[in-house]
């Protein structure tokens, strides 16, 4: 298909609207040179959209991490298994996300008895020493059923609630109070007196093999109480 040539200052330049020859075009002729300039544009469009030019530049939302134990606070010679869900060896580890909101719950199974403590703690706990509960940074049930902060025994479960191989303890925290249950049974057994950004905190030895449960719980969490949520999924 051919243009009428023009020049205008020295530059060429192409009328669509009249033919090589300088004729004026049928107005058949004109609508056909539109529609064929219409699809040349639409199919450069796309080339360049499947190039990735001209794109909206749109990036899709990162998924948020999940919340599991975190191998980069845990003691030396604790071993991490089941994708960051079970604990075995000796010595302590923390959960990979602090509990920020105003009320957490998360679980616990005993998967194999021995020396064993859960609760909540902050990163300057020694996750080396065992039993936790010794110092300011820890406050955790320990598996004889006595709730230790400081050092101090805060409270203790009844003499025939002590949970055994195959139970679930559930751990509420309100930035108050830790309270404690036995599948899904309130043991009325608060403890306080922790300060400052706590995590979950599992501790093992003697064989013992801890399961950590922080979503799709066992029994449903007291009411107002919610799975953990990492900072950018609260606000």
């Amino acid at each position: 298909m051919s243009f009428g040539e023009h020049t205008i200052y020295g530059i060429r330049a192409y009328d669509p609207l009249t033919s090589a020859s300088g004729k004026a075009r049928s107005s058949a002729a004109c609508l056909r040179i539109a529609r064929s300039s219409s699809a040349m544009a639409s199919m450069f469009s796309c080339c360049l959209g499947c190039c990735g030019e001209g794109s909206s530049g749109h990036i899709p939302m990162k998924e948020m991490p999940s919340v599991q134990l975190d191998t980069h606070h845990m003691g030396t010679d604790v071993v991490i298994v089941k994708s960051g869900r079970r604990i075995c060896g000796t010595g302590g580890c923390l959960a990979n996300a602090p509990l920020h909101q105003n009320k957490s719950y998360f679980e616990f199974k005993v998967q194999s008895t021995g020396v064993w403590g859960i609760g909540v703690a902050t990163q300057k706990a020694n996750l080396n020493q065992i039993p936790l509960g010794r110092d300011i940074h820890s406050l955790v049930l320990r598996h004889d059923g006595s709730v230790f902060h400081n050092n101090e025994e805060k409270n203790r479960l009844p003499a025939n609630s002590l949970p055994q191989e195959g139970d679930i303890v559930g751990v509420t925290y309100d930035h108050v109070e830790l309270n404690l249950y036995l599948n899904g049974k309130n043991m009325h057994c608060p403890a306080s007196g922790i300060r400052g950004t706590v995590y979950p905190v599992v501790y093992v030895d003697d064989s013992a093999i801890i399961d950590c449960q922080f979503s799709d719980f066992y029994h449903t969490p007291p009411q107002g109480f919610e799975k953990i949520l990492f900072e950018q999924q609260i606000f």
